[in-house]
């Protein structure tokens, strides 16, 4: 039977529709949110599969065309592979929810979101996430939830939540927090240069809100929740934890403690081998009793290593490579490394290193955006690629997964608040980070290689900006009684080990990216603003590096780079420049060899690119001229296209041409134009007048010296007629 739970939530109203549809599912719920709809399922296997050891959850966020209105594009007219920002948007829900199931549950959980009807003012991405959390609770999934997340924006200092598009037009900030009632455990935010005060009251203002939303959850589980099903939890042996312990901890203790990463990597995979060589070598029962104990042996052995870095950090305050717990690795900034890209540069952290390059195109090269938006196109881009070398291993080479689509939209977002606009820089700006060594936050050493990248290519950004990662080790409930320590610049150890990877990228004046990700419950606002202080003094020290390498952009673009030029025209003249089923348009680009790319708005706004300069100047000149109107006065060298006995037609430039009547070919007196001009010869005139029909008179003679006494003949009037007082008749007396 069909329930409705309804709220008025910031003058919004949320409609949750249990019981009618997709009956099958775990869990399943239609969320409506004013005019958006989104149908959320949850499943989960009864049982995990066999030898299964980890989580295995998988969120989609399906995007149905039809909720805009719009018929898919392309060859097949339907949905095919997830757009970057469905699979964005299903990183986002992923995010927040995995951290509330119970450590050991391994049965493999799926949820599917599909976007039905999408009201651009009502957000389909947290309707989706509302009604993920809703599906878990309310199925006999074991959940620790619920969860709720919420867009922040601020305009004229006031802090919004949910913001229709006019008010995200206006906003400063566009922040997503997600979390439970006790705490917030997920942030994703790009900002306008906001200070780590500002930022951090406006995570709170949203958490307030979350909170609202998940009070509204907990009332539709009571109504209609399943009762949760016994799942079985997966645990190591404990008498096999306690021998592997014995055999192997005191000298991983030890391997812990090296600094460098390579030699520390290879001294714990030496015990660890001979550890797992020894299990592998006894009898059992049977091969599948075989394969598990070898399994778990491994994963005694990962835990030793993770307690031991866990406690060195927060009760010893050292780190595995002997850095302080603020201390950042060595730096070291480079640009101009590759002569014929536009702009490149290279950053490296301890043994992170990203090598970026910057390309600059015309204004048509946009990417074309086919989603639920109304945004056609988008001129920046940042895209953020991690090679299976870059740690030293084998892997799969190909289109990027959800970690580098994600990777990249951060750097995008975070640098996108300092690139000039189209009208004071008309080129589209993409750049490529490629990351060739990781040893940890490889996605904030992007940030810093592209802005630099942007600076090498003579982008005139508003500011340079930096970015670091964060981490977090606890001992226990971020309770005030266990101890915790925040990291600064987190390795790749810290990160697979630790709690936290907050990322923190923004210029001198303020954040503009923010990035939070946790595997415990929630983080309090004590650990988020400590967090926050500690990333502003690294950014500040990575800045420094940064400006050594390069102070300021470059105030020329690269010899390789599209040259710009930028004019308008009469809108009216917009066809006469395109021509024809773009016969005119294409005829310039040909008769300047095919080295100019043009573009032209609706506006009259006219840009046109190339690498050669002349080839710049020679289109330019081209669209001048048939968009010009003639003005008397002016003097053109002209090409004689025909000759009449009254005269010859002049082409001026374009299609623009004139007659030169026989009268103002000299200063003398001409009877007749035969042997003395001929078609296609060139003959330098002057516009004598153009008539209210735009048919342009011109004169040679006033292009020659006048002779010396010359005086000119008075023309001679024209006699009058005068009407016979009476009619003519030759028949008449």
């Amino acid at each position: 039977m069909k329930q409705v739970f309804e709220l008025d939530f910031f003058g919004k109203h949320i409609a949750v529709e249990i019981g009618e549809i997709a009956k099958q599912a775990d869990g399943a719920c239609l969320v409506r949110y004013n005019e958006t709809a989104v149908l959320s399922t949850v499943c989960a296997a009864k049982e995990p599969k066999e030898g299964q050891d980890f989580f295995p959850l998988t969120v989609n966020y399906e995007e149905r065309q039809y909720a805009a209105g719009k018929i898919p594009g392309g060859f097949l007219r339907r949905e095919g592979r997830p757009t970057t920002h469905a699979t964005l948007t299903a990183r986002l829900i992923d995010r927040p929810i995995r951290p509330m199931f119970e450590e050991g549950f391994v049965n493999e959980v799926q949820i599917i979101n599909t976007v039905m009807s999408a009201d651009p003012d009502a957000t389909p991405e947290l309707s989706a996430m509302l009604g993920s959390s809703i599906a878990l609770c309310i199925s006999d999934i074991p959940f620790d939830g619920p969860i709720a997340g919420v867009y922040v924006g601020r305009v004229d200092g006031k802090f919004i939540i949910n913001p229709t598009q006019e008010e995200w037009k206006k906003s400063d900030l566009n922040l997503t927090v997600a979390g439970s009632e006790q705490a917030v455990n997920m942030v994703e935010a790009g900002a306008s240069e906001l200070s780590e005060e500002t930022m951090l009251e406006a995570i709170m203002f949203g958490h307030e809100a979350i909170k609202q939303l998940c009070a509204f959850e907990k009332q539709i589980a009571e109504a209609v929740g399943k009762a949760k099903r016994e799942i079985k939890l997966y645990k190591l042996d404990e008498d096999l934890v306690k021998a592997v312990n014995a055999e192997a901890q005191a000298d991983l203790i030890k391997a812990v403690s090296i600094h460098d990463k390579l030699e520390r990597q290879n001294t714990i995979d030496d015990i660890e081998a001979k550890v797992v060589e020894e299990y592998e070598n006894k009898t059992y029962a049977d091969e599948k009793t075989h394969l598990a104990t070898v399994k778990q042996v491994k994963q005694i052995l990962e835990n030793i290593v993770r307690d031991e870095v866990r406690r060195l950090i927060t009760e010893d305050k050292v780190r595995p490579d002997g850095r302080k717990i603020d201390e950042i690795r060595p730096l070291d900034a480079q640009v101009g490394l590759l002569p014929r890209t536009h702009g490149s540069a290279m950053f490296t952290r301890g043994q992170t290193q990203v090598i970026s390059t910057c390309t600059l195109g015309a204004l048509s090269d946009a990417q074309i955006l086919d989603g639920l938006t109304d945004e056609p196109s988008k001129r920046w881009m940042h895209h953020y690629n991690f090679p299976p070398f870059a740690v030293g291993e084998l892997g799969r080479v190909g289109t990027p997964g959800r970690r580098e689509i994600g990777h990249g939209a951060l750097g995008e977002r975070a640098l996108s608040y300092v690139i000039p606009s189209e009208e004071d820089f008309p080129y589209t700006i993409r750049c490529v980070a490629d990351v060739v060594e990781s040893n940890g936050s490889s996605s904030q050493a992007s940030i810093c290689a592209s802005c630099m990248a942007l600076m090498d290519a003579g982008v005139p950004i508003k500011a340079p900006v930096s970015g670091i990662a964060m981490g977090l080790i606890t001992s226990g409930p971020l309770d005030g009684k266990h101890p915790y320590t925040i990291l600064t610049d987190i390795q790749g150890m810290e990160d697979h080990l630790g709690d936290m990877d907050f990322k923190c990228a923004g210029t001198s004046k303020g954040i503009t990216a923010l990035q939070m990700d946790i595997k415990i419950k929630g983080i309090t606002k004590e650990v988020l603003q400590e967090a926050l202080e500690q990333a502003h003094k690294a950014r500040k020290e990575i800045m420094d590096v940064m400006l050594e390498a390069i102070p300021a952009p470059r105030e020329e673009l690269s010899k390789y780079a599209l040259k710009m030029e930028k004019f308008t025209i009469p809108v009216d003249k917009i066809r006469e420049v395109i021509g024809s089923q773009g016969k005119v348009i294409n005829s310039i680009i040909e008769q300047c060899n095919n080295d100019v790319k043009i573009d032209i708005e609706d506006d009259g706004r006219v840009i046109v690119y190339s690498v050669d300069k002349q080839m710049l100047q020679k289109a330019c000149d081209i669209i001048r001229s048939i968009v010009h109107e003639p003005t008397v006065g002016e003097e053109y060298e002209g090409v004689i296209t025909r000759i009449e006995n009254y005269g010859c037609f002049v082409k001026l430039y374009g299609n623009v041409e004139g007659l030169c009547h026989i009268s103002k070919m000299d200063w003398k007196r001409i009877d007749s134009l035969d042997n003395l001009y001929h078609v296609g010869d060139s003959l330098k005139v002057k516009i004598i007048g153009v008539d209210e029909k735009g048919r342009i008179d011109l004169s040679h003679r006033d292009c020659i010296e006048k002779p010396e006494g010359y005086v000119e003949k008075p023309a001679t009037p024209k006699k009058p007629y005068h009407k016979a007082s009476k009619p003519f008749n030759k028949n008449s007396k």
